[in-house]
Order: structure tokens, then C-alpha cells, then sequence
């Protein structure tokens, strides 16, 4: 009876009986909802038992047979990625599922060239991206969601492995019309009076505001956002200046205004961008030749889909 039943469908299964919703699952593994529900309908229809009680709002519950069926589900889907580890191991060829974390404000950057260039170099792989805050990905790290994270080293942890590849340092952002803009470097103090906003992500947040207190001053913070690309358009607003470390190539924000990055004097902590995975873990071959691209195609003299990090120009980089 299981012939009749596919990987997908049960991977569907899974993740609506562990989000507790048709929409949770959705959004965590970008699927549409009618897709979702069909497999859970299937899947109800060839075992002839039912799996969930549903409730308003697409809300959904587990019977216990719900509960057995999910149990076995996870180790029908473990043996399968076991099948692809050991047919591509014997085969040595990269081949089976991918699921690669990336950092909300790395992912617009990094994944096109790193990511989906590793697909076309393998098509034997099938990727899955996941992006979230770092938190978020440790999680899924833990949770074995996610198989590897391009993200930062924010958080030091034993049981999570972190290799870092480059150095972002931080940079302050301002308008084209702000006070800074024509200045070929400024301090920390020189910042403490000014507006400023923040990204205010987890432990991006603390990075950040750690800049301030280890200069000994207090920022001055009048917006905040969790979104990177709305801190860039409420500074090329003139709304206050912002600190970021990623360098996108555009110079403008979304709407069309001008972007100057002014260089952050002294000695500040920068940001170490590599991969993250499970420790005293032995990671399939898949991972680990993404783990390779990721070291041949990430250094600081390099980032795909970022201006590379400029340690010692003083000159302010300026908006063509």
C-alpha cells in the first residue's frame, strides 16, 4: 500500500503534523496549502484510517493513529535520505536532498551564485531553502530541519560547529543629503547624538548596540526593523543613519534613493561569515561538497553577490 504513496507526499504529512496547521507547514517549506492538504487526503485515503482532526482556520490535530503514522513516517523519510547517503557514497557521486539555512539578510546575496549555482553544477541534488533569523537556524540545525547555515558567528554554541570563510566589518550607511555624507570616516562617539536605525533582528541586534557600549556611549535609536531592506530605505530617507556589515552591489534602496556607506573608524568587531552545522556529526556526501563550494566561493576577497569589504580605503564609497 505504501508504493502508492510518495516521499513528497510524506514529507508533507510530517510537516503539518509538526507545525500543527496546513499554513504552518506551508510556510515552513514553501508549499501551497491546497498542495499540502490533497497529500494528507491521499495519504488518509490509501491507509483508510484519519490523521488529523481539522479545525478552523486550517488548524489541525493529530489522532492517535495521527500520532503513529507521523512517528513512522519520520523513519520511512530518515531511510530514504540514508538511501540516497549510501547510493551516493558507493557511487561517489553528489547526488539526494539539500537543506541549506541562510540568514534573512545573506540569502538576497549569497544564494543565487552559492546555492542555486551548486543545483546546476549537480542536478542530481534536490535543494530545499530555508531563511530565518539566527536563532531561527540554530533551531533547525538541532532539529535537523536544515543540513547547513550560511549565517554569522553570532552565537557561540558546543554542539554547533561553525566554520568561518570572511570578515564583514561594520560600516555606517547614510542618505545622500545626511550630515556624514561627506566624510571619509567617522567614530563611534561621533554617532552616540544621532538618530539611528536599527536592524533589530536577534543577536544582530545585540552586535550591533555591543558596537556602542564597548565605545562606552549610548545610541540614539528612533526606528527599528527587522527587515534589512526597510532600515535602507528609512536611511536613504534621512530618517537617521544605520550600521550594517553585508555590502550589497545596489547603492539604492527600494525605492530609488541614494545610499552612501561612510567608513566606521577604530577598532570594531566585525562580523565572521561562514557555514554552520551539527557538531561530531559525519554529514553526507551531499553536504559535504556544498561545504566545499561554500570555501572555494566565499573569502574576503570575495562574496558572491556583495562588494567585496574594503579594510583600508578611507574614501567614502560613493553612489554612481
Amino acid at each position: 500500500m505504501l508504493s502508492r504513496i510518495t516521499q513528497r507526499q510524506l514529507e508533507y504529512f510530517v510537516a503539518s503534523g509538526e507545525a500543527g496547521s496546513i499554513i504552518g507547514a506551508s510556510e515552513r517549506i514553501h508549499v501551497s496549502s491546497p498542495s499540502i492538504s490533497a497529500a494528507i487526503t491521499h495519504i488518509e485515503s490509501e491507509l483508510g484510517v484519519q490523521l488529523f482532526v481539522r479545525h478552523h482556520a486550517q488548524g489541525v490535530s493529530l489522532t492517535a493513529i495521527g500520532h503513529q503514522v507521523l512517528k513512522e513516517a519520520k523513519l520511512i523519510l530518515e531511510q530514504m535520505v540514508n538511501l540516497y547517503t549510501i547510493a551516493s557514497e558507493s557511487m561517489n557521486n553528489v547526488r539526494g536532498p539539500l537543506r541549506v539555512g541562510c540568514l534573512d539578510t545573506l540569502a538576497p546575496m549569497l544564494t543565487p551564485e552559492l546555492v542555486f549555482g551548486f543545483g546546476r553544477a549537480f542536478p542530481g541534488v534536490r535543494i530545499t531553502l530555508v531563511e530565518g533569523h539566527h536563532e531561527q537556524l540554530l533551531k533547525q540545525l538541532r532539529t535537523a530541519d536544515i543540513d547547513i547555515a550560511l549565517t554569522y558567528d553570532l552565537v557561540p554554541a558546543n554542539d554547533i560547529a561553525f566554520t568561518s570563510l570572511a570578515q564583514l566589518p561594520p560600516y555606517v550607511m547614510v542618505g545622500e543629503h545626511h550630515p556624514l555624507a561627506t566624510q571619509s570616516a567617522v567614530t563611534i562617539q561621533d554617532l552616540a547624538t544621532m538618530p539611528m536605525v536599527l536592524l533589530d533582528m536577534p543577536w544582530s541586534r545585540e552586535y550591533f548596540l555591543g558596537l556602542f557600549s564597548e565605545a562606552g556611549v549610548t545610541p540614539n535609536v528612533v526606528m527599528r526593523s527587522g527587515n534589512m531592506e526597510v532600515v535602507r530605505a528609512m536611511v536613504a530617507n534621512g530618517v537617521g543613519f544605520g550600521i550594517a556589515n553585508v555590502r550589497p552591489k545596489a547603492h539604492l534602496s527600494q525605492d530609488g534613493k541614494r545610499l552612501i556607506r561612510v567608513r566606521l573608524a577604530g577598532v570594531n568587531r566585525p562580523m565572521q561569515l561562514g557555514y554552520a552545522t551539527v557538531a561530531h556529526t559525519q554529514h553526507s556526501m551531499v553536504v559535504n561538497a556544498f561545504a566545499e563550494r561554500c570555501r572555494m566561493f566565499i573569502s574576503d576577497q570575495y562574496i558572491p553577490g556583495m562588494a567585496a569589504p574594503s579594510y583600508f580605503d578611507p574614501q567614502v564609497v560613493r553612489v554612481a
